[in-house]
């Protein structure tokens, strides 16, 4: 009986501490396991950038938010596209924007008090205002002077709110003719939309920026610049938004778009970069 109780302890001595080296084993694997990848203590955390753009940096902006991805790759740009006047509403309504890039003074002053950290507000771009007319157009239409006559039946302008139609009302004014222009007026609540009326020939002529003609499809043709001191400069200011939740990242992408890489990108469309205005 002793001999036997001997034998089935030995055995089952034996079981536990088979069993108990296996787990061993299994837990001394799992230490030697490589961990789980952590990132490095110089990585940055991922972060998403809400840019409130001008429909007229839609192209620039796309093409250097790919340089950008590889100069920040935590970085995720987010884009929103619109008239200057209704981002400026979209904001001041409580949009969840880290960047304003405006097409015009007048919009991007009217958030300074309540919106825009003022320390990191800073004009970047200037354009110029152009005549355009359908690709093939037999009107006659020369100048903006053109307009005022009855070459014109329909012009595309962009409305009060826009920058572009704002800069234009100045130019007709200017031009003592804002009146006969005005009632024979198709309005876009943005550039594009201009450019969209002018392209399919649905109006005689439209009055864009020159970045907006130079990135067309080839459906417009440029007939005239505005004339030197009829409006004001079309100058681009942008500024970081007090509540950004990111105001790092977003001061590090508006640093970036004055960089050599970002300016020849805005050059290249037909943007100057502002010296002194």
């Amino acid at each position: 009986m002793t001999k036997r109780f001997s034998i089935h302890s030995t055995f089952y001595a034996a079981t536990v501490c088979a069993a108990f080296l296996l787990v061993a084993g299994g837990i001394c694997n799992q230490g030697n396991a490589a961990p789980p990848a952590k990132p490095s203590a110089g990585s940055a955390p991922a972060v998403t950038i809400n840019v409130f753009a001008a429909a007229s940096l839609t192209e620039a902006l796309t093409e250097i938010a790919t340089l950008y991805k590889a100069s920040a790759p935590a970085v995720t740009l987010a884009f929103n596209f619109d008239s200057s006047g209704k981002l400026q509403t979209q904001i001041e309504n409580g949009a969840e924007a880290d960047v304003f890039f405006s097409a015009g003074k007048k919009q991007m002053d009217a958030l300074a008090g309540c919106c825009v950290d003022e320390t990191t507000r800073k004009d970047l771009l200037v354009n110029k205002i152009v005549l355009i007319v359908p690709k093939g157009s037999k009107a006659g239409i020369k100048s903006f002077q053109d307009c005022l006559t009855d070459k014109v039946k329909l012009i595309a302008l962009g409305n009060s709110s826009v920058p572009v139609g704002q800069y234009s009302e100045e130019i007709f004014k200017n031009l003592n003719g804002w009146d006969k222009v005005s009632a024979k007026a198709s309005l876009g609540t943005n550039v594009k939309e201009v450019l969209s009326q002018t392209e399919s020939g649905s109006v005689d002529c439209g009055v864009v920026y020159a970045t907006d003609a130079a990135t067309s499809k080839g459906g417009i043709t440029v007939v005239a610049t505005a004339p030197e001191g009829s409006h004001a400069p079309a100058v681009y200011p942008i500024g970081v938004l007090k509540k950004t939740p990111n105001a790092e990242a977003a001061k590090a992408f508006v640093n970036f778009l004055s960089t050599p890489k970002a300016v020849a990108v805005f050059e290249k469309i037909g943007f100057n970069i502002v010296k002194s205005i």
